[in-house]
Parts: C-alpha cells; sequence; structure tokens
C-alpha cells in the first residue's frame, strides 16, 4: 500500500494539540500512546512564555519518580521515534494561547530542520452522532497530490479553526504536504475522554503512516467507555430519546439504500437542530483544525 505523503524520503509527523480541536483528547490520546510505544524522544520544543497565557493554561504541580515536587509548564515538543527503523516525529502540546503566526513558523523551522516529508494532524470534533455507532473519522487534504494519491476530498468548511489549520497552512506554503485526520466524538458526553474515538483515529492513522500502534487496553477501556453512557441514558429519558433519535438518522445515512434525497434530507434537519441550539452556547460543527 502507498502511505503518506510518497513525496519524500524524510520523516512523517503526526501532530496534535490539547484543546479545541481534542474533543474527547482523542487526538492527543493516540499521540500520546505513540510516544510510548516509540519510546519517543524530544528534539525540540517551543519557549511556553512566547505563546501561552498562563492564567489560561496554567503550569501545575507533579510529583516525580523520586516523590520531589516539580512544576510542569504548558509546551509543545517535536519528539523523534527511539525505535530503530521508524522515521516517525510526533508533535504534541497544547494549544497555544497567542502568536500563533510567530508559532507557526517556529514549528515550520523545526520541520524543516528535520527534513520533513509530511505532516499528519489528528483532530476531534464534537458532533451530533450516537456513541452506540462507530465513530466517524473522514481524512482531507489542502495539497492537491496528496488528494490524488489517496481519492480525499478538499475540506469546504468555513467558519472559526483552530491552530491544526493555521500551522497545516503554513506547512503547505512551505512545501511540506499535509493531511488531516479527524474524529467525530458525542457532543452529549463532551466531558469525558473518548477512547472510542482514539481507536478509531489510530486504525485510520495506520492507513497512511507506517505503523502499528498496540490497542493495549483501550479495547477494554472503549467498550467500558460505551457502556458507561448506556447506563447514564437508561437513566434520563430524554438522553436516551435523543441518542435513539441520532441512531436513527446515523442508519439512514448508512442504509445502503439511502438516497441522496434522504441524505440531504437528513442534514438539513441536523442543521435545524443545530440552530435550535444556538442560543446555547456554540457547539464546534465540522473540522475546524
Amino acid at each position: 500500500m502507498v502511505q503518506f505523503p510518497g513525496l519524500g524520503s524524510g520523516p512523517v509527523v503526526v501532530v496534535a494539540f490539547e484543546g479545541w480541536n481534542d474533543a474527547g483528547e482523542a487526538a492527543s490520546g493516540v499521540v500520546e500512546t505513540l510516544r510510548e510505544q516509540l519510546e519517543a524522544v524530544p528534539v525540540a520544543s517551543v519557549e511556553s512564555e512566547d505563546y501561552f497565557d498562563y492564567q489560561f493554561n496554567r503550569p501545575t504541580w507533579v510529583l516525580d519518580e523520586d516523590g520531589a515536587r516539580t512544576l510542569e509548564w504548558p509546551e509543545v515538543t517535536l519528539y523523534a521515534s527511539g525505535v530503530p527503523g521508524s522515521k516517525l516525529h510526533l508533535l504534541l502540546g497544547t494549544e497555544p494561547s497567542r502568536g500563533w503566526k510567530t508559532f507557526s513558523s517556529e514549528i515550520v523551522d523545526h520541520l524543516l530542520a528535520v527534513d520533513a516529508s509530511g505532516v499528519l494532524f489528528l483532530g476531534a470534533m464534537l458532533a451530533d452522532v450516537p456513541h452506540t455507532r462507530p465513530i466517524s473519522v473522514f481524512a482531507t487534504s489542502e495539497n492537491a497530490l496528496v488528494r490524488e494519491r489517496f481519492d480525499l476530498e478538499r475540506s469546504t468548511y468555513e467558519g472559526p479553526v483552530g491552530i491544526i489549520s493555521v500551522l497545516a497552512e503554513a506547512a503547505e506554503r512551505a512545501g511540506i504536504p499535509t493531511l488531516s485526520i479527524w474524529a467525530s466524538v458525542p457532543h452529549y458526553v463532551h466531558n469525558a475522554p473518548s477512547p472510542k474515538a482514539t481507536l478509531a483515529l489510530i486504525q485510520r492513522l495506520e492507513e497512511f503512516v507506517e505503523v502499528v500502534v498496540d490497542r493495549g487496553s483501550l479495547v477494554e477501556e472503549s467498550a467500558a467507555w460505551e457502556s458507561g453512557i448506556d447506563a447514564l441514558a437508561s437513566d434520563d429519558d430524554d438522553m436516551a430519546q435523543y441518542i435513539q433519535q441520532l441512531e436513527q438518522a446515523r442508519d439512514t445515512v448508512d442504509a445502503p439504500e439511502a438516497s441522496g434525497d434522504a441524505i440531504a434530507e437528513e442534514f438539513e434537519r441536523y442543521l435545524r437542530r443545530r440552530d435550535g441550539r444556538a442560543g446555547n452556547g456554540p457547539e464546534p460543527r465540522g473540522p475546524r483544525g
């Protein structure tokens, strides 16, 4: 299988940012898993003082292996795989609070320094999807060669974005091809990590880069996550009814006999539901990254 990006000999960098682009901690969960399994070592980082508002992303006290208490500051770090034969790199950190243009320029300099041949961004968004169905995962690219190679579509999303979009644009301008993979996380469980979404992202990631990720306890955690939501819904009639509506909508779209008109009609219903909740505060829709 031809894998991403196929346009150079340097490492592919897999990227995730905690925060707005990371519903259910699904995207950062993938990169954390890769960091552990690849025994990744830091090769570069940015100075947090330049890009973070510490009143928003506060430093925290942590205990080290010796029981000593140290301050841990928000950070963004570039890692290289410590496994022989693997050229995969990882970029993981918290979405910065300010200076996004300068931040992106600095990150691109680091990518060029390691001769990155491509960047694969991971994101997760809150959406009107049921937890009882497979997690929807889709891939997009702004790079025409990448889209042609993998038969991908270009995103038509318009609206607010996160640091992923800003960094992807900067990488493309620097000649580094990019690809983004997004998972949809049920918005009604937005406060809890979603191992099911992490699993779905891992499965799609393996289609594009030469890595096999050990699922570890993620399968059991995913089943427990789904069972826990089932238990909550069983005690809440309104929630149970809402989930049933989402299931029916999803099944209608996924049905083999679903026509274009049926899909369009369901999408219109989704838009009406979304607009009806607009007064309750914004909920991210679509690939915002």
